[in-house]
């Protein structure tokens, strides 16, 4: 039994904290003081409802007799927020974000991935962004995995280069792995002269690095 202090009109104030709430009013009764509940402002899933968290004055307190010791305890009902948009996360940030929000993630999948900025980052998750949600709910996502193709069966999407002058269109196949290859000449009065007006193979089109794409140009000699 802890021994409260009386000097003169003070009290001591117990340590109620890890206490059941009835049991924290007992013992504050004890000493002379009241107790008054309040509620945390997060659901702690853990912890039960009736489990004193804080108490203000703070334990060792020096207070009158009859003084209100206020007691934290936790929420009773799991909050609702929206479900925040993990697309493009990192998975340890994803960890931390829905550990943070008590949220439980319920599982993780990989899929290759072509694009070295989606490896490691979240490429979809279970529960749409902004669904409402409550604390404890289960969510699982799909982390990208980058797969690199052996060099000799990797391939490169061939760029649009309608449009472009020759000299713009060579080095754009130059910084994609391609090369420039054949080069004709059509004549148009309306065209503007040098641009590109037609490609092979199309663009879009997969195919091996360092393959020449045939481009048409447009000429004003006849």
């Amino acid at each position: 039994m802890p021994l409260y202090i009386s000097q003169g009109q003070q009290k001591t104030v117990p340590d109620v904290t890890r206490m059941d709430y009835e049991d924290a009013e007992r013992e504050l009764k004890r000493a002379g003081l009241d107790a008054r509940k309040s509620y945390h402002v997060k659901y702690l899933s853990r912890i039960d409802s009736n489990v004193v968290l804080s108490q203000t004055p703070v334990a060792g307190s020096l207070v009158k007799p009859g003084r209100t010791v206020y007691l934290v305890v936790n929420r009773q009902e799991k909050p609702s927020f929206q479900m925040p948009d993990l697309y493009g996360r990192p998975e340890f940030d994803v960890r931390q974000t829905l550990s943070r929000l008590d949220l439980l993630l319920d599982g993780v999948q990989l899929s290759t991935v072509a694009s070295p900025e989606e490896d490691g980052r979240v490429i979809s998750q279970s529960i749409p962004a902004r669904t409402v949600v409550r604390a404890g709910t289960s969510v699982s996502v799909i982390v990208g995995k980058l797969e690199v193709a052996p060099e000799g069966l990797r391939k490169i999407a061939v760029p649009d280069v309608l449009g472009m002058s020759l000299s713009e269109a060579q080095e754009i196949m130059q910084s994609n792995g391609l090369v420039a290859g054949r080069i004709s000449y059509e004549y148009s009065a309306i065209l503007v002269p040098n641009t590109v007006i037609s490609q092979k193979p199309g663009a879009n089109a997969f195919v091996s690095p360092g393959m020449p794409v045939d481009l048409t140009v447009v000429t004003v000699a006849e």
